[in-house]
């Protein structure tokens, strides 16, 4: 059974690795705005995307945590990934008001 220092380090882990999942999963749809795909394209990508995120996901956790699944692993793959969209959403708020604001002031 683990100690709890290493359970906080193996949720610790679980968080970075939702976190970069979804990072990637962000940089794909900046990806898919800037240049334009038919559907078949869009669903190969997220086919491609899930495959190697589930083969990401379950490396990382037979790393940290010898393969089991514990629920703090999954509540912290999910918790970072909804940490970094909560950033990412609040960074784009910012970026917008910046980007008024700029504008706004140029003649």
């Amino acid at each position: 059974m683990p100690q709890i220092r290493e359970e906080v380090v193996i949720f610790l882990a679980a968080l970075l690795t939702g976190m970069i999942v979804r990072l990637v999963y962000i940089g794909l749809n900046v990806f898919r705005q800037i240049v334009r795909h038919n559907l078949r394209i869009m669903e190969s990508e997220d086919l491609i995307f899930w495959i190697g995120s589930a083969f990401y996901i379950f490396v990382q956790n037979y790393h940290t945590n010898n393969g089991s699944m514990r629920w703090y692993c999954i509540l912290g793959v999910v918790g970072g990934a909804i940490l970094i969209s909560i950033l990412y959403t609040h960074l784009k708020k910012v970026q917008k008001k910046i980007y008024t604001r700029k504008k706004n002031k140029c003649p």
